[in-house]
């Protein structure tokens, strides 16, 4: 069942991320992510952003049930999109992973070490909601202030297959943790494998600039999702 939160507006008051960030983990964050001085605003600007930490997952878990996450956006393309992703928020999908998503997670780690000594990019577990709307929510794989004070993230992927572009699922989930986070671009980084054994010695990766074109497109599917959330869950529905 949906979690009143996001059917009930007036109730999102209570996510309140100061209850959330304990003071040893802001002050991580500042360590990791804090390049020069003049960032400084900004990144207490995306701190006092942050909802939980997937490292609790049942507490990350819960606070992305009550919102529209990346991974949500990530399947909206149509009208007809709207409304499965509006069933998978509901029912679930009854996927919990196979060998493919165990071997991510487990290249994951290495993958971000690799990612912060080449570009800076520090690893970040937690799931920030935008300024705009607290219901919006995402968990960059990765995400640094630089000195001018602009904010990069970092999207990490295993494949099987290779990639002549970036898939446009990924580019919807890039392109909405931007708008959570206020990022300016995202470095797409991918390991493909075979038989889960790495092909190269390094992953590949990409820039991917922000497009306030597309992210205006998925704020409106995303508002289109909740409408249709709030209609399968009002009491004229059931």
């Amino acid at each position: 069942m949906l979690d009143p939160v996001l059917t009930r507006p007036a109730s999102l008051v209570d996510l309140r991320p100061a209850e959330v960030v304990q003071a040893e983990r802001v002050q991580a964050e500042l360590e990791f992510h804090l390049e020069a001085p003049d960032a400084d605003r900004v990144l207490r600007g995306h701190l006092t952003r942050v909802v939980a930490h997937s490292s609790d997952r049942v507490g990350w878990l819960r606070a992305r049930s009550r919102g529209i996450t990346a991974t949500d956006v990530a399947k909206l393309s149509t009208p007809r999109s709207v409304q499965s992703a509006a069933y998978d928020k509901l029912h679930g999908t009854g996927f919990s992973g196979n060998v493919y998503t165990q071997h991510g997670r487990s290249r994951e780690p290495e993958i971000a070490a690799w990612v912060a000594a080449t570009h800076g990019i520090q690893p970040s577990d937690a799931l920030y909601h935008a300024e705009r709307d607290r219901r919006h929510l995402a968990t960059p794989d990765g995400l640094t202030v630089r000195a001018s004070g602009s904010i990069e993230l970092a999207e990490i992927k295993t494949t099987n297959k290779p990639f002549r572009s970036v898939p446009r699922n990924y580019l919807r989930q890039i392109w909405w943790q931007q708008y959570v986070l206020g990022a300016e671009r995202t470095l797409f980084v991918w390991e493909q494998h075979s038989g889960f054994v790495p092909l190269h010695d390094e992953p590949e990766c990409r820039w991917v600039d922000r497009d306030e074109n597309e992210i205006a497109k998925l704020v409106a599917l995303a508002g289109d999702l909740i409408d249709a959330l709030r209609r399968a869950t009002s009491p004229q529905s059931s």
